[in-house]
């Protein structure tokens, strides 16, 4: 009898555990219907405004006299600016809320990024992009560490894919669109780059006015959760944030000089190089072969398409395996070969395959790599130190579009200014090595 009784109690736990597991599952689930289209969206404005000086330089530069060395630094500078800023930005966010800080990031870049519509020469477009990198900052780590306080950590791969997935998407909608509006030529006074800057603004503004209406800030917040849902978050949540709090080994105090903090920045340096000088410079690149600008906007889709499928396949392997060194060390050996295909070879075809393998490679890596900060820091140690992570590491973003204009000009030729590329994303693959043999993660899994 007594025999029984334990049978059928573990059975009764064991169905128990099931339904919990099934509950806490599709909790997440609905938790990133409802959030990730939406931040998806605001993403997609922000790198909208990114790329779209990329084209808008077809015309632009002959316009208002920029040189190639102008425009490299000219879109480099942005990132100058927010490093600057980006940590005060992030430290702000975790003490007034996401909802408010983001609403603000987002309102006043789309403003300035309207406002280059109006640039008239090296030193204007200078100053504006200097002043929409300072009004941007903030926002990408800010969004990360948002994702911090509704997903667990070994659910956050596949889900800062999905985030990244605006990216990509930015060039594969946008390129086509900023195509055509500079093929429509001069309209009421305004020349075809000057309403690229505005049209594709415009979502920005009316995003982050949304934001401040309807952004949650945490779990309990919802009413689309019912109360079992928010209970079976919370308990989740807490559990990944109670695992990393006794794991954690970094301060907040410590994160401008903790040498694991400035490893991951010296890897995401040369990620967020490379990543800078192609979207900066593939238009030009294209269009340098001797195509059309429709036809360079649609041609310039293919390497974001395969970016597409790498970041959707990737992340979730990753988080399926329960393995992230392996899957940041592959896209890295990826991006380097294509970028010195790119480099090396001659013609417009060898060029858009190596774009395409360096564009899969350098956003694969991505959602991996932002799932290590949080192994290592929590609460406002996290919010600081995505920042100082992702600052650092855009500084590449100034680096590589400059150094691509400044080398263009000395030699004409834009294969010369990738080398520096195939250097950094080097530096980074030997960091990641050496980072995951000093912490431990490349020999064994880690499941918070």
């Amino acid at each position: 009898m007594s025999q029984n009784i334990s049978v059928t109690s573990t059975n009764a736990s064991g169905a128990s555990a099931e339904n919990n597991d099934a509950l806490t599952q599709k909790t997440f689930s609905k938790i990133a219907l409802r959030l990730l289209p939406f931040l998806v969206l605001c993403y997609f404005a922000a790198f909208l405004d990114r790329v779209n000086v990329g084209f808008a330089a077809l015309t632009m530069r002959e316009d208002i006299g920029l040189s190639a060395t102008a425009f490299g630094m000219g879109s480099g500078i942005f990132f100058i600016s927010y490093f600057i800023f980006e940590v005060p930005s992030n430290l702000m966010l975790a003490r007034v809320g996401a909802r408010r800080w983001i609403a603000r990031i987002m309102i006043t870049w789309g403003l300035l990024s309207a406002c280059t519509a109006f640039v008239w020469d090296a030193n204007s477009f200078l100053v504006l992009r200097f002043l929409l990198g300072a009004a941007e900052a903030g926002f990408y780590p800010g969004i990360l560490y948002y994702l911090t306080q509704w997903f667990p950590n070994k659910r956050r791969g596949q889900i800062v894919g999905f985030l990244l997935l605006s990216n990509p998407l930015a060039t594969i909608i946008g390129g086509p669109v900023s195509g055509l509006i500079l093929a429509g030529g001069a309209h009421n006074g305004l020349e075809g780059w000057q309403w690229l800057f505005i049209i594709e603004a415009i979502p920005a503004v009316i995003l982050g006015i949304i934001v401040l209406m309807r952004l949650p800030e945490k779990v309990e917040d919802v009413k689309w959760l019912t109360q079992q849902e928010k209970q079976a978050a919370r308990s989740a949540l807490n559990n990944d944030l109670s695992e990393r709090q006794n794991k954690t080994t970094i301060q907040v105090s410590r994160i401008f000089f903790h040498p694991l903090v400035l490893s991951l920045a010296l890897i995401f340096l040369g990620i967020s190089m490379t990543n800078a000088t192609v979207n900066f410079w593939l238009p030009q690149l294209i269009k340098n072969a001797g195509f059309s600008f429709v036809a360079t906007g649609f041609l310039s889709v293919i390497p974001y398409v395969a970016a597409v499928i790498a970041l959707l396949w990737w992340g979730k392997r990753s988080d399926r395996k329960n393995e992230r060194v392996f899957h940041i060390v592959a896209p890295l050996v990826l991006a380097i070969v294509g970028v010195a295909l790119t480099a090396f070879s001659k013609g417009a075809l060898l060029n858009v395959i190596g774009l395409t393998m360096a564009s899969a490679g350098l956003f694969a890596v991505l959602p991996v790599f932002w799932t290590l900060p949080p192994l290592f820091m929590v609460g406002p140690a996290a919010a600081g130190g995505i920042a100082v992570i992702n600052s650092i590491g855009n500084l590449g973003g100034f680096f590589g579009p400059t150094a691509m204009g400044y080398v263009k000009d000395l030699t004409g030729d834009f294969g010369s200014g990738l080398v520096v590329n195939i250097v950094m994303l080097s530096v980074s693959l030997i960091t990641i090595i050496l980072f995951a043999a000093k912490t431990g993660l490349k020999n064994k899994r880690h499941t918070p």
